[in-house]
């Protein structure tokens, strides 16, 4: 392998790992209660 398929293949990683960390964070229930809230708030009458 050259190097340049060394970097596609640490890219591609490193960006499932991202999207990865995204996914555990935002199905978490404590983060996910704080997403949701906005919403709900935006429901309410002033």
């Amino acid at each position: 392998m050259d190097w340049a398929s060394v970097f596609y293949l640490g890219t591609t990683l490193l960006l499932l790992l991202i999207f990865a960390l995204i996914v555990v964070r935002t199905c978490n229930r404590r983060h996910r209660d704080k997403g949701e809230a906005p919403k709900y708030r935006m429901l309410d009458d002033d």
